[in-house]
């Protein structure tokens, strides 16, 4: 049962002002998913803790959550594009739903993620004597941001994103070393073999995937994150997203951990790149 069915189904069983979000949502259920809380709770005439009792009510997270079941429920959009695109969907209209959609999924995505994963996996990397990132497709973009940005924390960093030169990769790592596997599905067999060998020549497997996927189980440390997203028919969209963010999320963990002294390193590469910048007044 999609989610309108269950808003359609329990609507004698709601509370007299859950009863009325329902009755906006059913009327209009393309305004509920580009309004705000404050918006629906306005349409409804009741007040933004009533919507967000009514969508755990519906077994969704919050009103996000809600959202992104309710879009997905009313169409399954246009395939190889964006799951909620439509194909006589205006500019305006496109724009609107992949901003909307990709809200939804990177808050569902961060009430799935485990804090304790984050935090295991920020104490394998700054105990890390090399750092690689591994990704193929949509993830290989994932995985030279992830590079760029430890790059700056004077630890041997490599970045691939051709098969061959993972797995030669992963056979030369040894003890002490970290690799990291990108993949949203997790069922990419090149990287679940990689994951494997990197994990019998003694390096730490860190795996930022789905849960409960193949690629999870192969590694020493998943860090996974629930992504509402099919990328077998859609283009990869918000699970690009969601871990770029969970990349920040490293790599600020990775900051605050090596404390003061180590952030002021941080200031001064910073402060070398200010002559290859035009300074702001300069544009004026």
């Amino acid at each position: 049962m999609n989610t309108l069915e269950k808003v359609q189904k329990n609507l004698p069983h709601f509370s007299k002002s859950e009863r009325k979000v329902a009755e906006v949502i059913l009327a209009s259920p393309q305004t509920a998913i580009h309004s705000s809380i404050a918006t629906l709770a306005k349409l409804a005439d009741v007040s933004e803790p009533t919507v967000n009792r009514f969508c755990r009510r519906l077994d969704t997270k919050g009103f996000p959550d809600f959202k992104l079941h309710l879009a997905q429920s009313l169409a399954n959009g246009t395939p190889y594009v964006s799951r909620h695109v439509e194909e006589d969907d205006t500019p305006d209209s496109y724009t609107n739903k992949i901003f909307e959609s990709s809200m939804a999924s990177l808050d569902t995505a961060r009430q799935s993620i485990d804090a304790l994963a984050i935090n295991k996996a920020v104490d394998v990397l700054t105990q890390a004597k090399k750092i690689s990132f591994f990704g193929l497709g949509a993830s290989a973009s994932v995985a030279h941001d992830a590079q760029n940005k430890f790059f700056r924390f004077n630890v041997p960093v490599v970045c691939f994103d051709d098969v061959l030169m993972q797995r030669m990769s992963a056979i030369s790592s040894a003890e002490g070393d970290v690799v990291v596997l990108i993949s949203h599905t997790g069922r990419t067999k090149s990287l679940i073999d990689i994951a494997r060998l990197a994990r019998e020549n003694g390096a730490a497997v860190i795996g930022i995937t789905a849960k409960h996927s193949p690629l999870s189980k192969e590694c020493t440390l998943p860090v996974t994150l629930e992504v509402p997203e099919d990328t077998d028919m859609y283009l990869p969209m918000a699970s690009r997203l969601a871990q770029l963010v969970v990349v920040d999320v490293l790599a600020t963990g990775f900051t605050l951990r090596r404390g003061p002294r180590f952030r002021e390193s941080l200031k001064r590469t910073k402060e070398a790149l200010k002559e290859s910048r035009i300074e702001k007044n300069d544009q004026l």
